[in-house]
């Protein structure tokens, strides 16, 4: 949250290139980028989807008779096959976004046509195991659930095949069944684990790239989490049996091979796995979020240990997402080690707590952006304790020094592109604390029209139910509390108001005393957030990128040379190691110096900041703005609570809101665009898009917002 009054849009990038809007240089550079995207990526997904076919077995082995004599050896020609295109992928993102940043900023009534985007946006599935399902996301579990059922048909045709062909052999019909379909078990697994790793990379470039912020893509992690591990475990299982059949399986789960399989490194990381699985199921997750936490940091060892079991090939199928996934991890540590003063914080009557961050003037993000906090152990009630205390020390005249806190801070993460700009005519659904993200969006409406700039919106309803009164003070978070009289002619603001477990006004209603807007500590000068995130600066971060891919594949090249070579290194475990190693060397060497280099650039720009922020010239305007502020809300301004209506004892009816909004918004006709976006429980989201889909709302434009992910700082509140 910023104390300055800026636009929420920055790009903060400074990034060359884009050229005049229109100019037929940038428009085919534009093209050519993004066709070379799509074929690369679409190559990379063929090549999975039909490896188990013949046709794809025979190109693949002659790609590898071409390209295995090469210093990489087979692992290299797996790796070029199957890692080496998404990494491709990311390589030209980076160059996209950093040559082209207008996509991003400026916003495009056009969009809203396109049919890309009315799939991403149409609600398809609303009730179900799934929850909300867009169109995209819907084609998108259809074509997972074609691949698996599809190779593993194809697989046990051909497996029963196969068998007919064995000749005499120890083992039973069965048991080799038992180990033919255990094989392919884990070779799709490790196909779709490709895939598990990209959406949980909270500032991957690919999810800058195609638009999903990191709180809508966990529950891609999650599905894919759920089908990978099912794929895993039926793999294990059908070991488990054959063994068990033969009569030796404490032997085999024991069993460590140099060449070959290596048995005991796949219990262990298949016994991580399940305890991951298990505490990520939503029950264990919502009772007992630290143990859900925790327990998913075994992550480690289940890649780890994947490695040492299937050996280097093998893992190179799907090391190049777990590489991206690397990256992501190793920066967002950086970004979380410094501590950030929180300058400003106060608890509002209903028991949130409100904290103010120093941010640097450089920091890119937008009205739909949020940031992941970490301020103690046992942090809520503590946290707010603390704050109490200095407010009671601030009422009774005291000048005692509170105490600095200091936090962690990660981010900002979120869309790309302000969604929120896009339509004339806008409704903002929220459940209780889920009105946060709307507050930013609604301050920044206001200041964006206020300062001329960029601002489609004129429509606002926003649609907010609380349980009990005393949660309306939230409203006051926002930092425009007045709307000037410019722009109440160009904005229609509706706040309705619903308070669900009241039956009517409480006697103080309207008496908003001092106390619940009071301060509770204040640090000047305090240390400010780090800009070293994968959102952040698109230079930097694709030279972090391009030092770190760089340093893997020479380090995995002098690990060949001088180490696997000359020491004659055969072991299938050994060489999964060398990999691994050779990967996080290539991000922590290379990579790490980029991102210091990063973090003195980033330093030193705070420090111009900071100078010209105490300027002479800079202090008069910021006191000539706050002059004319403070005269727009003396001259015909209007507060936000005047354009605010509270109805007690009710919920609200969406389908006649919906449909008066919509009415009322085409001027009689009907037709006219209406976005919606919703922030609250999973109940609420689907209660609003079973209504936009029912009212022909949702082609028109709806957005989900999962609860919890803006602005909460108790981790209980996520519902990832």
């Amino acid at each position: 949250m910023a104390q300055e009054r800026e636009p929420l849009l920055q790009s903060g990038n400074g990034a060359a290139g884009g050229g005049a809007k229109g100019s037929p240089a940038p428009a085919l550079g534009k093209t050519v980028l993004k066709v070379l995207m799509w074929a690369v990526f679409l190559t990379w997904a063929a090549a999975i989807f039909f490896y188990p076919t013949k046709p794809a077995q025979a190109a693949f082995e002659g790609w590898m008779a071409a390209t295995k004599q090469s210093l990489f050896g087979i692992t290299g020609s797996i790796f070029l096959a199957f890692s080496a295109p998404i990494l491709i992928v990311a390589a030209l993102a980076y160059v996209y976004i950093s040559v082209f940043p207008s996509d991003h900023v400026h916003v495009e009534k056009n969009k809203l046509k396109t049919l890309c985007f009315r799939l991403w946006t149409f609600p398809v599935l609303v009730d179900g195991p799934f929850g909300v399902v867009s169109a995209v996301e819907f084609i998108g579990i259809v074509l997972f659930i074609v691949y698996v059922v599809y190779s593993m048909t194809y697989y046990a045709v051909e497996s029963v095949s196969l068998i007919s062909k064995f000749g005499q052999i120890s083992l039973t019909y069965s048991e080799l069944l038992l180990y033919i379909i255990g094989i392919r078990f884990g070779s799709v697994g490790l196909f779709c684990m490709a895939f598990l790793f990209l959406p949980v990379s909270r500032g991957s470039v690919l999810l800058r790239l195609i638009d999903i912020p990191f709180e809508h893509a966990t529950r891609y992690h999650v599905w894919l989490g759920h089908l990978t591990m099912a794929l895993f475990t039926l793999h294990g299982l059908c070991y488990v049996i054959a063994w068990s059949l033969e009569g030796n399986l404490l032997g085999e789960l024991a069993a460590w091979k140099e060449i070959g399989v290596a048995n005991l490194p796949g219990v262990i990381s298949l016994a991580a796995g399940l305890l991951m699985w298990v505490t990520s199921l939503h029950p264990v997750r919502k009772r007992f979020f630290e143990l859900f936490f925790y327990t998913h940091q075994l992550y480690i060892i289940f890649v780890v240990f994947l490695a040492f079991h299937v050996g280097d090939f093998i893992f190179s199928f799907s090391a190049g997402p777990i590489f991206l996934f690397m990256l992501d991890r190793f920066l967002r540590f950086w970004q979380s080690r410094a501590k950030v003063d929180i300058i400003s914080a106060s608890c509002r009557p209903c028991g949130t707590v409100e904290l103010v961050f120093s941010k640097p003037a450089s920091l890119r993000y937008n009205a739909l952006s949020f940031i992941f906090v970490q301020v103690l152990g046992s942090w809520t009630e503590k946290l707010r304790g603390i704050i109490t205390d200095a407010q009671e020390q601030t009422r009774n005249g005291s000048e005692s020094e509170t105490g600095r806190i200091t936090a962690c801070v990660e981010g900002p993460y979120g869309h790309e592109s302000p969604y929120h700009l896009m339509y004339e005519n806008l409704i903002l659904v929220a459940g209780g604390i889920g009105i946060s993200p709307f507050l930013a969006i609604l301050s920044d409406i206001i200041h964006r029209i206020e300062e001329g700039k960029p601002c489609m919106p004129k429509n606002v309803l926003v649609l907010w139910s609380v349980k009990k009164s005393n949660e309306l003070s939230l409203l006051s978070a926002v930092d425009a509390q007045f709307i000037s009289s410019s722009v109440s002619d160009k904005l229609h603001l509706d706040i309705q108001a619903f308070v669900t477990q009241e039956s009517q006004p409480p006697l103080e209603e309207g008496i908003v005393g001092d106390e619940e807007k009071a301060t509770g500590m204040f640090v000047k000068n305090g240390t400010t957030m780090s800009g070293l995130v994968g959102t952040g600066d698109n230079f930097w971060a694709g030279m972090y990128f391009a030092a770190s891919t760089l340093g893997f594949v020479l380090a995995y090249a002098l690990a060949q040379a001088y180490y696997v070579r000359r020491f004659n290194v055969f072991a299938w475990w050994h060489l999964g190691l060398v990999l691994m190693l050779c990967m996080a060397a290539g991000v922590a060497l290379p990579g790490g110096l980029v991102v210091l280099l990063w973090h003195l650039s980033e330093k030193r720009k705070a420090e111009d900041d900071r100078w010209d922020a105490a300027s002479p010239a800079r202090d008069g305007e910021e006191e000539a703005e706050q002059t004319t502020n403070g005269a727009d809300a003396a001259d015909g301004g209007i507060s936000l609570a005047a354009v605010k209506t509270t109805r007690y004892g009710c919920r609200p009816q969406f389908e006649a809101e919906f449909a008066a909004f919509a009415e009322k918004a085409g001027g009689g006709g009907g037709a006219a665009d209406v976005g919606v976006l919703v922030c609250g429980p999973p109940g609420l989201q689907a209660s609003v898009a079973r209504e936009c889909r029912s009212q022909n709302l949702g082609r028109r434009g709806w957005r989900r917002r999962r609860a919890g992910a803006v602005f909460h700082f108790n981790s209980h509140s996520f519902d990832l």
